[in-house]
């Protein structure tokens, strides 16, 4: 089943294409890894794919539904962005980690938060670090752990192990191979080559704002 449709879509920024004419449709559970140069648009990609820009022209259906009939609000809470850089805010992993429930009015389930902590291959005692002093793998992996408190339906991910060692990179690409396998679809933006290939089964390459090839590879 379709579940991200793009119908011709643009982005202009300073008169300038980021992106040109982008017509693809990605499937509910696909794993889509997007390479390309950089400044060939791929992080606008994603961006647009979150609603957190809007297109020149063009239409994108999410379950076959026009973006512009969503409440961005709610849109935001199904098709999730994970930035390169990971963003943590307030005093402690804790205040992080309570932030999902507290915008959906629900109560804080310590239960999944103990099952993400398991599945990130960290200490719950973490709960209580002051975001300040963890490490770029640390923040991560919390910033991804906050993500997938409420599983979205589509998980977007800009470069996320691009800063982290080997050891943070293994244990964050076998937690998003696990969320495919839960259902989750991904689409993941990276550079390394051997990423792209490992766990996907759709390979997007953008070139100067284009969509050069869309590829089956499993």
């Amino acid at each position: 089943m379709c579940i991200l449709k793009f119908s011709n879509v643009s982005f202009k920024d300073d008169n300038k294409f980021i992106l040109k004419d982008i017509s693809l449709s990605i499937n509910s559970g696909d794993f889509v890894s997007i390479v390309g140069p950089s400044g060939s648009g791929k992080s606008t990609f994603l961006k647009i794919c979150s609603s957190l820009i809007s297109p020149e022209h063009g239409d994108i259906f999410f379950k076959n539904k026009n973006f512009k009939e969503y409440d961005t609000v709610d849109l935001r809470k199904s098709i999730s962005y994970c930035f390169q850089t990971p963003y943590l805010f307030d005093q402690t992993v804790e205040d992080n980690l309570k932030f999902p429930y507290i915008v959906r009015n629900k109560p804080f389930n310590i239960d999944r938060v103990k099952e993400l902590f398991n599945i990130f291959n960290m200490d719950i005692n973490f709960m209580k670090k002051e975001v300040i002093n963890l490490s770029g793998g640390e923040k991560q992996r919390i910033a991804l752990m906050r993500t997938l408190l409420f599983k979205p339906d589509i998980l977007l991910l800009d470069e996320v192990t691009s800063a982290l060692d080997k050891d943070n990179t293994l244990i964050v690409e076998d937690v998003i191979q696990l969320m495919n396998k839960q259902g989750i679809t991904i689409l993941w933006v990276t550079h390394s080559d051997v990423q792209s290939k490992k766990y996907a089964n759709k390979l997007i390459t953008i070139e100067n704002g284009l969509l050069k090839k869309l590829e089956v590879i499993r």
